[in-house]
């Protein structure tokens, strides 16, 4: 949970992922659109990622990825996400976090 934590703060935008889920990529395009750069970690590529998973679904996040930070407070997984998109939410929350400017 502490890994967690931590690399949910370096960074306004943070997406853990796995490299073959479908909508984490569909995620990370959304975004690229919008104009984020996100630290992306691929759990699957990760020494520790088994751990990282197990912490996202401690915290809420089913399935375990997408799971998204914005300014280093967690905002959910995909359909979370694609909820706040719709909304118009999700880009003055990036801008909030200097994800992006405008």
């Amino acid at each position: 949970m502490e890994r967690i934590r931590e690399l949910s703060s370096k960074k306004a935008a943070v997406i853990f992922t796995k490299s073959s889920c479908f909508m984490c990529h569909s995620i990370k395009a959304l975004f690229y659109e919008l104009g984020a750069s996100p630290a992306v970690h691929e759990l699957d590529q990760d020494v520790s990622g088994r751990e990282m998973e197990w912490a996202l679904r401690s915290m809420g996040c089913n399935p375990s990825v997408p799971a998204v930070f914005v300014g280093g407070h967690f905002v959910g997984s995909a359909k979370d996400v694609i909820s706040l998109h719709l909304d118009g939410s999700l880009k003055q929350m990036l801008i909030n976090a200097k994800a992006i400017w405008f």
